[in-house]
């Protein structure tokens, strides 16, 4: 074949935020990348300061996806800063603004974010997933599923 470079490691990917959570108070039913639209503090604070995702979620209002509750941390030399847990506007395709709002208006789905990342580009993306929340008779029965896992490996040991 010859002269085929071989793509370089995306170095710039970073993740920024993970909402641990996520998965174990959420079915998770499918995921989707989007953008973000950022100040130039708060993008100066994700690449050094505090960010976090865990509280925060994403709805439809007016024909726009937002991220409402995420923090990021202020950023000290900024002039002009940015208020910590400001509404921050999500870039979506118009097919996939419908679809989101289809899955949380008619079939009551809560939109999950799921992680903050610097993309191969350096830019800053979400994933944000559509979800069904667990009732805590979910959250039992993925307890229960640990647990019993736990306890096998415990009985497995002993046995040796």
């Amino acid at each position: 074949m010859g002269g085929m470079a071989k793509k370089p490691e995306n170095k710039n990917y970073k993740v920024i935020a993970e909402n641990r959570r996520a998965r174990y108070d959420y079915a998770i039913e499918d995921d989707l990348e989007v953008g973000i639209i950022l100040q130039g503090s708060e993008v100066k604070s994700l690449r050094t300061g505090q960010s976090n995702i865990a509280d925060s979620y994403a709805s439809v209002d007016d024909g726009e996806l937002w991220l409402t509750n995420a923090y990021i941390a202020p950023y000290e030399q900024a002039m002009f800063g940015h208020e910590a847990r400001a509404k921050r506007k999500l870039l979506v395709s118009r097919r996939e603004l419908s679809r989101l709002w289809n899955a949380t208006k008619r079939e009551g789905m809560t939109l999950v974010p799921l992680v903050m990342y610097f993309n191969d580009r350096g830019l800053v993306k979400l994933k944000i997933a559509t979800a069904k929340g667990k009732k805590n008779h979910d959250k039992r029965q993925s307890d229960a599923k640990r647990d019993w896992a736990r306890q096998k490996q415990r009985l497995l040991r002993h046995d040796t």
